[in-house]
């Protein structure tokens, strides 16, 4: 059977073709046991007074049988069985061609479902048992005789007796068992072919998911390497240039006569650049980790401000000790954060104010710092504010920024905790 669509849309539209060619070999199939059925009919005369095309039907059922197979072995199973039962009501003579149904066996065994798989397995038991009915072996015994003459079949009937049945239901049980346990073999070698397969499949998409998956892992690993390496890069060069800004423009207010300051200011310029030349290749250098507090620890964040001449109240609470090294560089990069957005967007007649609190009991420290802000506008939360939460969060911290009124104009409040608590270090 050759079936074809295609469906053809002019003006933009898709054009889709299909042909299914899957039923010629099964017509082939069907066409060469129609064959093979006339040419039994009409070579031999008919034995008795039943005309030449009685068994006609028989043909047809049987080439239809072994063309729906492989492609409906159901069916072929119920036509087969509509062949045997139009011989036991008709009475009509068996042809050698009929022999072929052996393939319908093989079909339900091997592409039918595990129901016709079933039922053709009982088909095979229960074959011989109509076929050794007086009224089937009578039709077996013509056939027989139309094939090789009546002496020689009557007198091995005679010899054997009654047990002539018993080995006809055996010959049946081979013509249609050993093509049923073969179809039963091949479908168990193609089980097996289609496990190995699927099983090589799941190992292929199990090695592709793991390829996958480090490279989603070296992707984040270098994602996190970015965002750290920008992070450090913008706490080091945006205080130290946040300090040389400050120093370069309270320097234009000297007096010319005023050597002296004009040298200091210098050389806090020319420190801070060094001191951010430093932290930056130190930041860019294959060290794995990131660029630790300079020496003196939070306080020398502190007194950078004031050697660059910007008014700092510093108040410390608690007893201070020392922090170990991942929180002492949180800490340190943190307070450097707020300093240098306090020292961008803060007014510079007023003070900073810079407050340390220690825990009690290894407790939490908290870093606040407060600005009165040059205009009332809410802080830019851009890479530094970004920064110092990821940096506390990755500790366990955490950042506030508020914003308050005072007589002097809009303050601005940043609160910082690193947990420092008693023996989780």
């Amino acid at each position: 059977m050759i079936a074809g669509v295609v469906v053809l849309r002019r003006g933009g539209a898709k054009v889709t073709a299909w042909a299914s060619r899957a039923w010629v070999p099964d017509l082939a199939a069907g066409l060469v046991v129609l064959a093979l059925g006339l040419v039994d009919l009409f070579d031999a005369p008919p034995l008795g007074p039943e005309p030449r095309y009685s068994s006609l039907p028989a043909i047809l059922g049987t080439a239809a049988a072994v063309g729906l197979c492989r492609r409906a072995p159901a069916a072929a199973l119920s036509v087969a069985w509509t062949v045997a039962l139009f011989h036991l009501v008709a009475q009509a003579p068996i042809l050698l061609v009929e022999c072929t149904l052996a393939v319908v066996g093989f079909g339900t065994a091997r592409w039918g479902r595990p129901t016709t798989v079933v039922a053709g397995g009982v088909s095979v038991l229960a074959a011989p048992v109509v076929t050794v009915l007086p009224i089937t072996s009578r039709l077996v015994i013509r056939r027989l005789i139309e094939l090789g003459g009546s002496g020689a079949w009557m007198e091995a009937a005679y010899r054997l007796g009654t047990s002539w049945r018993v080995v006809l239901g055996i010959a049946v049980v081979a013509v249609l068992g050993l093509p049923w346990l073969a179809g039963l073999a091949a479908r168990f070698v193609e089980r097996a072919a289609e496990s190995r397969r699927s099983m090589v499949m799941a190992e292929e998409q199990a090695a592709r998911a793991h390829r996958e998956m480090e490279q989603a892992q070296e992707i984040a690993r270098l994602r996190d390497e970015q965002a750290r390496l920008a992070r450090d890069v913008h706490d080091v060069v945006g205080h130290s240039l946040a300090v040389i800004l400050a120093q370069a423009e309270s320097a234009q207010y000297l007096q010319d006569t005023d050597g002296a300051r004009l040298k200091g200011t210098m050389a806090t310029i020319a420190d801070s650049a060094r001191t951010s030349l430093r932290d930056v290749r130190q930041v860019l250098s294959a060290a794995a980790a990131p660029p630790g507090p300079r020496g003196g620890g939070l306080d020398t964040l502190i007194d950078g401000l004031r050697a660059a001449g910007h008014e700092v109240d510093a108040t410390e609470f608690g007893t201070a000790r020392p922090l170990p090294p991942e929180l002492e560089v949180v800490a340190y990069r943190v307070l450097q954060e707020m300093l240098t957005n306090a020292l961008k967007h803060g007014r510079r007649d007023r003070p900073i104010q810079v407050e340390r609190h220690w825990g009690e009991d290894g407790g939490d420290l908290r870093l606040e710092v407060s600005n009165v802000a040059e205009e009332p506008a809410e802080p830019n939360p851009g890479q530094g504010l970004v920064g110092m939460r990821r940096r506390l969060e990755s500790v366990g911290g955490r950042l506030d920024v508020r914003r308050r009124q005072s007589p002097d104009g809009t303050v601005f409040t940043a609160t910082a905790w690193v947990p420092v608590r008693a023996g989780g270090w």
